[in-house]
């Protein structure tokens, strides 16, 4: 009864939106085609799998302690793997050099390479997933305040060489996959107080990036992150947006955009259309900023409905790659997964629906009262109904169904980890 249900609200939907001249079957068509990198540091709370023995320094953190988060590589496969059975479409996973398999053996971060990630590439080839990657420069002994931007060429050369090792193993992923593998670059560099030198920083920075790209590599591709600020390193950021807007103009980098990395007055959204015409591609990474970079898990609010509509409206569905990146360990980890990610494809599903060439020709006419008063209608269109009728045709749970099946799961494997 319930697909019989499904299917009648979906074709009264349908009329509805062809009205307007929005076509659902293309709309759905363009959906299902949205990959989203899915970020492996949800399932664990961002620890990965090293055995090294001088872990610590700061960079980034998970709060919370609920039960059941993966400890190895099984477990965290497996999860994934359910994560998979509740979501639409065809996605890609996302990375950090922390999750190596490194066999119990000890690999430090200058050391990773292809092999260790060897089990990861023929995984996600038997799951019809895409690898992306990220090199990882928090969380260890030489972490400390500066990285890529250290004035010690001891602990400089380190970072650089733990980089160079990541675009490496990139190049191996994107090969394997035939499909570029984007390696994303993220360094928490910075000075808690007053510093002095911050064009000596940044300068040390180019240089480094300098290094780093200095092979081109066929089958990965490059993007820089950058962040306002962070914890402990509040009074300046070594690599800032202006800082890698400019390098990526200059360097033809991709810039990624965090939509927790910004000041929250800031509209994420307003700065795609500034990117897309300087630069070819962006990579996003999605998350819920409630205090600026808290990371909660990603839910359809007006923040990311913006974001999904200024990308479908400036037709860069192609030229914008989507990753979530948050990670709350205080509630079951698989629900959050699926929490953020259906939002974030409910956001663009809204993207899709919305009646363009109406609201176009509106403000084409000045018409400015009829483009806000459909702006207005179009929040309470049925677009609901057509994504219940995406999730029965993907055959994943429509509505609230997943969270019977997400606490059958916890019941069963997560809640018996120890």
């Amino acid at each position: 009864m319930k697909t019989e249900s499904v299917q009648k609200a979906y074709e009264i939907a349908k009329e509805r939106y062809a009205a307007l001249g929005v076509n659902a079957d293309k709309a759905l068509e363009h959906l299902q085609n949205i990959s989203l990198s899915l970020h492996c540091w949800q399932a664990d709370d961002v620890t990965g799998f090293e055995n090294l023995k001088n872990q610590g320094g700061g960079g980034i953190q998970a709060t919370g302690n609920y039960p059941g988060k993966a400890r190895n590589i099984e477990e965290l496969r497996s999860d994934i793997e359910n994560v998979l059975t509740h979501i639409g479409g065809n996605h890609r996973l996302n990375l950090h050099a922390i999750y190596g398999d490194f066999g119990g053996k000890v690999v430090d971060r200058n050391e990773v390479a292809p092999e260790h990630f060897a089990s990861w590439m023929q995984w996600a080839k038997e799951k019809n997933m895409k690898l992306d990657f990220n090199s990882s420069s928090f969380g260890h002994s030489k972490s400390g305040d500066l990285t890529l931007a250290n004035p010690d060429k001891g602990i400089r050369d380190f970072w650089i060489e733990h980089t160079k090792r990541c675009r490496l193993i990139s190049e191996a992923m994107g090969k394997f996959q035939n499909d570029p593998c984007i390696m994303n670059l993220w360094i928490h560099d910075g000075s808690k107080d007053i510093t002095v030198n911050r064009y000596l920083y940044r300068q040390i920075l180019e240089k480094s990036l300098d290094d780093i790209f200095s092979i081109d590599y066929k089958n990965m591709k490059d993007c820089i992150e950058s962040k306002l600020f962070g914890l402990a390193l509040e009074s300046y950021t070594v690599g800032s947006h202006d800082f890698y807007l400019g390098y990526g103009v200059k360097n033809d980098k991709m810039v990624t955009l965090d939509t927790g990395h910004f000041h929250l007055s800031e509209s994420v959204a307003d700065k795609i259309s500034s990117l897309l015409l300087f630069t070819k591609e962006i990579m996003l990474h999605v998350s819920r900023p409630v205090r600026w970079d808290s990371d909660h898990v990603t839910t359809l609010n007006d923040e990311t409905i913006d974001l999904a509509k200024e990308i479908v409206r400036c037709n860069a569905l192609d030229r914008v790659h989507i990753g979530l990146d948050y990670f709350d360990a205080s509630i079951n980890r698989i629900g959050a997964y699926v929490i953020g990610i259906r939002a974030t494809q409910k956001a663009f599903l809204q993207g899709l629906l919305e009646p363009i060439v109406q609201l176009r020709e509106y403000e084409a006419k000045g018409q400015y009262f009829e483009r806000l008063a459909l702006l207005e209608e179009e929040k309470s269109l049925p677009w609901n109904a057509v994504w219940d009728y995406f999730c029965l045709k993907n055959d994943v749970p429509v509505g609230e169904d997943y969270i019977k099946a997400i606490q059958k799961y916890e019941q069963e494997v997560t809640s018996k980890r120890k």
